[in-house]
């Protein structure tokens, strides 16, 4: 099996084209007249001078996913600041059904005009090895990638292990005795824990695995007992984590999460360039104008880089990962075939 690391990202500046990027050297991100730790309005209209007929009116932005939750609350968040950059109305919409396939496809079959984006998720590069649907990232347009969180593994504090190479060492030894939870079957958090179980050549049967309904009643189990680990982001886990009632052994992304520094990441501890992550980004049609496409990218990464974002990420527990459109493009494509070695080797492709 190979495992394919993601692209690092590239610095904000290279994400910004020409006149913009130098004023938002100038003018700095934050502090400025936008207010509210928001970016400063001599880098705002850098941004829409790129394309300066756009928008032509209120620009909807589809979540596929329900309302409430984090990747909505990251949407509308992102859809506000948008908003107020572009001097126009961000609708956030909520399209929701299939596991995430409805959303996804609305942003696909919309008009290539920018007035139709969207917050894409992780699960475009699952979907149709699940056989759901025949769409994945290469019918997109990337824009900017927002934000990564790497699987975590957290067990109750009191387990008897101290780090992965331990808790991996102890399954080799003992297979079948340890369970795990953290998501439904098949989910992302179920894909990590089968992936670090292959990258590490222990069959995908050595854990049991015991679905839910998502990270917060698998940590309830987790701290009564019922469960030994889960695999889902630290941030889900930061209450248990923070209360001292579970401790993370480790972390599958491409480097340490800054709201947890001190949990080291497989590859620090094991020498293993095996990571599994959630992401959100924004993108569009495939087709997307290019220079809707770059002053898009502009806004966004103003936004990422605001005082207002930062902190609702990590109030929220969520990591702030800032790619431009052409990492971002790459990120998904090689994130589809990532995850769907492991899903075919874990026998969950259709």
């Amino acid at each position: 099996m190979t495992h394919t690391s993601h692209p690092r990202s590239r610095s904000l500046l290279s994400g910004l084209a020409g006149a913009a990027a130098l004023a938002l050297v100038a003018a700095g991100c934050s502090g400025g007249a936008g207010g509210g730790g928001g970016a400063d309005s001599e880098a705002i209209q850098a941004c829409n001078d790129i394309a300066p007929e756009y928008p032509s009116g209120p620009v909807e932005m589809v979540v596929p996913w329900a309302a409430g939750g984090g990747t909505d609350g990251v949407a509308r968040l992102i859809g506000d600041q948008l908003s107020g950059q572009l001097g126009s109305n961000v609708n956030v919409v909520n399209r929701t059904g299939g596991s995430g396939v409805v959303g996804h496809q609305a942003m696909v079959d919309a008009e290539p005009d920018g007035q139709t984006i969207g917050l894409v998720t992780v699960e475009i590069g699952m979907m149709h090895h699940q056989g759901l649907t025949d769409i994945s990232g290469e019918d997109l347009t990337a824009i900017s990638q927002m934000n990564e969180d790497g699987a975590g593994i957290t067990v109750a504090a009191d387990a008897e292990w101290e780090d992965a190479e331990d808790l991996l060492t102890y399954i080799e030894e003992h297979p079948g005795e340890v369970t795990a939870s953290g998501t439904g079957q098949g989910g992302i958090w179920h894909l990590a824990l089968l992936g670090m179980l292959l990258d590490n050549d222990l069959p995908v049967d050595s854990v049991n695995f015991v679905p839910s309904e998502g990270a917060a009643p698998a940590l309830q189990e987790l701290v009564a007992g019922g469960i030994d680990m889960t695999t889902n982001a630290l941030g889900e886990s930061k209450t248990m984590l923070d209360s001292e009632r579970a401790k993370a052994l480790g972390v599958m992304g491409t480097e340490r999460d800054p709201n947890f520094p001190d949990v080291e990441t497989l590859e620090e501890q094991l020498g293993s360039d095996y990571s599994m992550s959630v992401w959100r980004g924004i993108a569009g049609p495939k087709g997307l104008e290019a220079n809707v496409v770059e002053e898009l990218e502009c806004h966004l990464g103003l936004i990422a880089e605001s005082e207002e974002f930062t902190q609702f990420m990590a109030d929220s527990g969520l990591g702030v990962k800032y790619a431009g459109a052409e990492d971002f493009q790459t990120l998904m494509r090689e994130d589809d075939v990532k995850k769907g070695e492991v899903m075919e080797e874990a026998g969950l492709a259709e």
